[in-house]
Formats: structure tokens, sequence, C-alpha cells
């Protein structure tokens, strides 16, 4: 019930126990008009007439019709001149105002200038892989620990060729689109999925000996008698012969590969992303060794309170989300 009806609704109660106008407008803060004219349609139309009446405005001037037909054009046309519909570009075809445009767009929720990216999985063993890994996500072994494992390469140590431009009140904080180049490394970590925490290294390159060499560096740093589930993509190296041989002789490793074009199933991705975003995009470093420094700084201070990251879809529910995706490609292709 709205406050409005409530407020109405007193100003009948206390005029039926016969307190005047003024006392009733004092009360409850408001004018005697106020009090006089719901008084007045109380009287006239009973209950109903302390309800808002609909105020009349200008009729739309915009039919149904013309709706749906540039909602049609925006979804299955595109201009001679370009790839897709801007508001100007449709507004001066359908004969529309542009805010009329922007406005029944943003009803509808449609936005020809935005774009997602995807990538279907071509392996052949994608059902499988994918259930082994939402699998241990959803339902961890027991005596066992499950990271995820991937290296980040190529992080560069960029120094911005003038100082940055401060926040303010106002303004952004501004940087040069040019900087000098100071080399690269490559960060290797293994996510714990259910204490969130991570173990990191940082290497110069990122052969199959460098990631042997993570390897061990986990083996070192998980009980002895805990084994080692890690899901890693199929980068090369995560296959070489050296790295299958070492994993033979240590049985406590178990190895879960994603299915190709599915880095997305790797939680470590997520890591990945939240260390460019909050230490190294926006950095300015001189040298390699002032990168890693930066690095390690973030990590030591994110494993200080880690957070597992909560995966709540079910191998199902995924499939199922890419079967609409190949029903929506199949009836574009047609």
């Amino acid at each position: 019930m709205s406050h409005g009806l409530v407020r109405r609704a007193k100003i009948v109660l206390l005029a039926a126990e016969g307190v005047s106008n003024t006392e009733i407008a004092r009360k409850l803060h408001l004018s005697n008009p106020t009090v006089g004219i719901w008084r007045q349609r109380y009287l006239q139309h009973g209950l109903e007439g302390l309800h808002e009446e609909l105020k009349p405005g200008r009729p739309r001037s915009i039919s149904d019709e013309r709706v749906a037909a540039l909602i049609r054009k925006t979804l299955r046309t595109k201009p001679k001149d370009g790839t897709h519909w801007s508001v100007r570009s449709i507004a001066k075809v359908t004969r529309l105002s542009h805010m009329t445009v922007h406005r029944i767009w943003r009803a509808f929720g449609v936005q020809p200038h935005r774009q997602k990216s995807f990538k279907l999985s071509t392996d052949p063993f994608f059902v499988e892989k994918l259930r082994d890994i939402v699998g241990l996500y959803l339902s961890p072994p027991q005596n066992a620990v499950v990271l995820c494992v991937d290296e980040k390469s190529q992080i560069q140590a960029l120094e911005r060729s003038q100082p940055m431009l401060p926040l303010g009140l106002g303004y952004v904080e501004g940087v040069t689109h040019d900087y000098l180049r100071h080399g690269t490394t490559t960060l290797f970590a293994a996510l714990d999925i259910v204490n969130g925490s991570v173990l990191a290294e940082c290497k110069q390159r990122h052969r199959h000996q460098e990631y042997l060499g993570f390897l061990k560096t986990i083996e070192l740093n998980v009980p002895a008698k805990l084994d080692i589930h890690i899901v890693v993509d199929n980068y090369a190296t995560h296959s070489h012969a050296s790295v299958k041989r070492w994993l033979a002789l240590h049985p406590r490793w178990h190895v879960h590969h994603t299915p190709t074009y599915a880095s997305w199933l790797n939680q470590v991705e997520i890591f990945f992303n939240l260390i460019t975003q909050q230490a190294i995009r926006r950095g300015t470093f001189k040298s390699v060794k002032e990168l890693v420094a930066r690095i390690e700084q973030y990590i030591a201070q994110y494993n200080r309170h880690p957070k597992p990251f909560m995966w709540t879809a079910t191998a199902d529910s995924i499939l199922t989300k890419i079967e609409r995706l190949c029903q929506s490609i199949s009836v574009t292709e047609h």
C-alpha cells in the first residue's frame, strides 16, 4: 500500500471521529485545502475516491507497428556503409528521431554497437573433459589437493614515457599512450580451489624446463600424504616428454586437461585477470626486477586473505548453454 493512500485513509478515519479539517491538517502535516479535497472525494466516491486518478498525458505518437519495424530492421539488416546500425543512421532511414530510437532500443535491450566474443571447442572429448573438471570443482576428492595451474607469459615491464597525471576531482588519471619496454617475465601460478590461495613463481621463459621446475616447486609445498590433481590446458610444454616422464615417476600426481579453446574452465585464469587489472596493467616499471617485485607483493597480499572462487555451474547446465548457442548459430547461418 502506498504512503499516499495510507495518509488519505487517516484523513477519513479522523474525520469520522469528528476531528476538524484544521486539526487533521495539523496532525498529518498537510494543508487545509488538501484535507478538504480528500474528504470531499470520499463523500462522493467512497473508498475508490481515495485512489489517485490517472493523469492525462500526450498520446503516443509512435505506433506498435513502427516500433516493431524498427526492432526488426535493427536485428535483421545492416546499413550499406557499415557493419551495424547507429542511433542516428537508423533514425534517418526510419524517419524517427534519434532520441526515440534510443528509448526504444533501451526498452528492448538492443545494443548494436556491442559485441561479445566466443569460441566453441572442437575437442572430440569435450564432454568427457568438461564433466571431469567440473566434477573436481563441485566435489573435490578426499585426501587430495586440486590445483588450477597455468602460466601467464610475456608480461611486459613497461615504463610510461612521461609521468602520470594523478586522479583528481572532475578528471581521471592520465597516462601517456607510449612507453619504454624493459623486458618480460612469465608468471607460473597454481590456484588451490578449496582455500583460494595461490602458489606462484616468476621465470624468464616459459619452456617445458620452467614448467617442470614449477611442478617440482608444487611437489615440495604440498604435504606428501596428499594426492595432487592439477587442471591444465593443452599448451605443448604441459605435455612435453620430460614432463610426462617426471609425472610417471610421481604417482600421486593426476593431470586433468581442459578441452581445446576452453581455457575458461581453468579457474586460475580468473586470478590472472585480477592481477592484471589490479597490479600490472596500470603500473609503470623501470625494469623486470621491479615488475617481478610488484607481482610478488600482490600475491603475498592476496594470500593473506584468500577467497576461493565459488564454482556453481554443473556440466549439464554448461552443455545446455552451449546447445542454445549452437542453435542460435544454426538459425543465423540459415
